[in-house]
């Protein structure tokens, strides 16, 4: 087993690592999310913790880590017998993000099964976490089926097994810590409510912290052993500290002055429910506890108020993380009577966590999109890209709507999500097939028709079946993927009226927020002037596509034919990276196309390739005035894809809703 860097030893980090002391403090908090950009010691923090917390009492062979004191009446290993106990290191458990559901919460034992004729249930990782960690790295990008077991888990503090004639229920309680890069797409609301606290880490820019970070890492890859021997007496204090907090905590007070700041707090923040007030509560309460206090203060509060209720503020992808400390400062004085400043900086408290203090500058915060977000005047290869007659500054996007569903037709075979449908190893079962290569999904019942017949000829005696190779059967399954949104946005001219662009924006904002609900990944590719512009290469990140959306400016002519060529070619590279991904391109355009030789011919045979290759295509129509050309219409046509306008594009809309009826009356 190898050694693991040493908790103590984690350069700077504070918040990080005061979050995920307090859950070792008080597991009640809910666990942490840790959100930052790569290379920031997010992994090695959270494996690290596991060896600061206190042993577990078990009880001796049960698989599901049931307390000798209470142990789970309803445990699948059970009636315990009393007396028969031992103890154990607390477990962390990592789950995969390509983990499958069968290994999340267990499944049926098929072996025992077949041979011995028995219902035998195989746990699965929610047991082995139970009373323990359990740890995501990537979390964002847990798919939605493993994402709904977790939630249902978190929130009832069992996990629940119905299928393949299996009824088993069992404890799980478990420490959820996650960790995520947010460039790399955002979290669902309800997973993201789950997480007790969030934390928000960048790498330092002071060189000397750097130089130790370095140091300190070289040291641990040289001698990983003797490494930690040497940060040995502070993991043991640490370790002690957190022993302490524990048997402290039951007395800790939570005053009413300190739960009105509470309520107060959660209020003026606009969070949604009651569980932020709850888990600020059960922050500041181990925050104290943490401190050597039997008494809930201000600082333990505003420290609370900054773990627990960033992430709960967000309203959609597109909200930027964070809480406005002055806002928080007025209504702890107006609501509390003492002053949330005192006591930032504890000089009592020196031990690892830091102590109350230690926020980020609001310029630190990660995934920020500060240096890449506008590059109104740069192309690809740094060239500057050219302006055109009548270039205005960027418009605001309008209010986003709920967006009409657009698919891909067909069935697919790609990454799970929420859009088309397609063929998926989760979702409801179809039927079933003899497996072509190694079997991943048993179809129980098929299998046994398939060897049911033949039992008296290969001699069955015993209770169990005889199956052999040929009588195997893969269950098919059908649920829905995600794909490859790639918008392809006119920024000419023709688009630079304000009111009109801002239209636009709103429009492409809300298939974003569509594509963010669907699990997709999005691209962005614009177009003006003489040339086209990959603003944003396919990533699941579309609060990074609606940044560089809000800053893309218009004016110019309008090089459709460049354009489509450039979503073509990016195409093209992704198929090679995902080839089992779909995509649906998307093309924001009033279907002029001006500057250079021929450029409707030139438009004309760039939307042809896409109609060979079968590549789903929409053309959002942003013709507008009494006068209308309908040249987007005719470029949907040449694209092998559908036109709809800006009116049709809204879900509640009529003019989509007699579309949809004329069509299907044709």
């Amino acid at each position: 087993m190898s050694t693991p860097f040493p908790f103590t030893a984690v350069v700077g980090q504070d918040d990080l690592r005061l979050a995920l002391l307090l859950n070792a403090v008080s597991p009640a908090v809910g666990g942490v999310l840790v959100r930052g950009e790569k290379g920031t010691a997010k992994s090695t923090a959270v494996r690290a913790l596991s060896a600061l917390l206190p042993e577990v009492d078990v009880v001796s062979g049960c698989r599901f880590s049931c307390d000798p004191g209470s142990p789970d009446p309803a445990c699948p290993d059970g009636p315990h017998a009393p007396g028969a106990s031992g103890s154990r290191p607390a477990r962390m458990v990592e789950l995969p993000v390509g983990a499958s559901e069968d290994r999340l919460v267990g499944a049926l034992d098929i072996e025992r099964a077949l041979s011995e004729g028995v219902k035998a249930f195989e746990p699965g990782l929610l047991a082995d976490a139970h009373r323990g960690i359990l740890y995501v790295d990537e979390v964002n990008l847990l798919h939605d089926h493993l994402v709904d077991l977790l939630l249902d888990a978190a929130a009832m503090g069992a996990s629940y097994v119905e299928r393949e004639g299996v009824s088993v229920r069992h404890a799980s309680r478990f420490l959820l810590v996650g960790t995520m890069n947010p460039e790399e797409g955002e979290l669902r609301p309800q997973l993201l409510d789950r997480f007790g606290l969030t934390v928000e880490v960048a790498a330092s820019r002071e060189p000397d912290q750097r130089v130790e970070v370095v140091r300190r890492r070289l040291a641990y890859d040289d001698d990983p052993a003797g490494f930690a021997a040497r940060w040995a007496g502070e993991e043991a204090a640490v370790r002690q500290r957190v022993v302490a907090a524990r048997a402290l905590l039951p007395s800790v007070r939570l005053g009413d002055g300190a739960l009105r700041q509470i309520a107060a707090t959660c209020a003026a923040f606009e969070v949604d429910g009651m569980r932020a007030d709850i888990v600020m509560a059960r922050t500041a309460t181990a925050l104290a506890a943490w401190a050597g206090r039997s008494d809930v203060l201000a600082e333990d509060v505003r420290q609370a108020a900054l773990l627990a209720l960033p992430h709960r503020r967000r309203r959609n992808p597109f909200d930027a993380p964070g809480l406005d400390e002055d806002k928080l400062d007025e209504t702890l004085e107006e609501f509390g009577g003492q002053d949330p400043g005192d006591g930032d900086d504890d000089p009592d408290d020196p031990g690892p966590g830091g102590g109350p203090g230690g926020q980020p500058e609001p310029g630190d915060a990660p995934g920020g999109d500060g240096d890449t977000a506008a590059r109104p005047e740069a192309g690809e290869g740094g060239e500057p890209r050219p302006s055109g007659a009548g270039e205005q500054s960027p418009v605001r996007a309008a209010e986003p709507f709920r967006a009409k569903v657009l698919s891909v037709p067909g069935l697919g075979e790609g990454a799970a999500g929420r859009r088309s449908r397609a063929r998926t190893e989760h979702g409801r079962t179809t039927g079933a097939r003899r497996p072509r290569g190694a079997l991943t999904k048993l179809h129980l019942a098929a299998t046994v028709r398939a060897a049911a017949p033949h039992q008296r000829a290969r001699g069955r005696s015993g209770p169990g079946l005889v199956v052999r190779r040929d009588d195997l059967r893969q269950a098919t399954r059908e649920g829905r993927e995600g794909n490859l949104v790639l918008f392809v946005v006119d920024a000419s001219g023709s688009m630079a009226a304000r009111q009109r662009m801002g239209a636009v924006k709103g429009a492409v904002l809300s298939l974003l927020l569509d594509a963010y609900q669907r699990r997709d990944k999005v691209g962005l590719v614009t177009f003006r002037g003489s040339a086209a512009d990959v603003a944003l290469p396919p990533t699941s990140s579309v609060d990074a596509a609606a940044a560089r959306l809000e800053s893309l400016p218009t004016g110019g002519r309008t090089p459709l034919a460049a354009g489509l060529l450039r979503a073509h070619e990016v195409l093209r590279v992704e198929r090679l990276r995902d080839p089992a991904r779909r995509a649906l391109v998307v093309v924001v355009t009033d279907g002029r196309a001006t500057g250079g030789p021929e450029p409707v011919a030139l438009a004309s045979r760039a939307a042809r390739l896409f109609a060979a290759e079968q590549v789903a295509s929409v053309v959002v129509d942003c013709e507008s005035g009494p006068v209308r050309l309908g040249l987007a219409g005719r470029l949907a046509d040449e694209l092998g894809g559908t036109a709809v306008t800006l009116d049709e594009l809204r879900a509640d809309s009529i003019a989509g809703l007699v579309k949809d009826v004329q069509r299907r009356a044709a």
